[in-house]
């Protein structure tokens, strides 16, 4: 009467043994990939090169963790869907305030262009 439960328990056991596998592979390329982004910031490259470098290890690790830790994986399309929606809107979201926040528009107008220092440009 053991025997069966012990047949469906050990394929459950495997499953797990292999997704926690993959958990620890996946972590460690994560880290493996911080290293290597640690070691580019103090190469003596240009500047957009290491960047743009910079921007592709991290956008690496963001499709690691929400596909494999967040299980985006193996979730309906719907749901991951629904998450790039709103990731799409919060990074439209953060470019319009770095635009109209950023470090040009805090510079102040000059006193040669304002008309008795009421702010009126001439």
């Amino acid at each position: 009467m053991s025997t069966p439960a012990l047949a469906h328990a050990a394929p459950h056991h495997d499953a797990e043994e292999n997704k926690f596998q993959l958990f620890v592979q996946i972590a460690m390329l994560l880290a493996v990939i911080t290293g290597i982004e640690i070691i580019t910031v103090y190469l003596p490259f240009a500047s957009w090169l290491l960047v743009t470098t910079l921007v592709v290890f991290s956008a690496v690790k963001f499709m690691f963790v929400i596909f494999i830790f967040m299980h985006l994986r193996w979730d309906k399309p719907f749901c991951t869907i629904l998450f790039f929606i709103g990731l799409i809107l919060a990074s439209g979201t953060m470019w319009a305030l770095l635009k109209l926040f950023g470090a040009a528009a805090s510079i102040p107008l000059s006193s040669a262009g304002m008309i008795d220092g009421l702010g009126l440009l001439r």
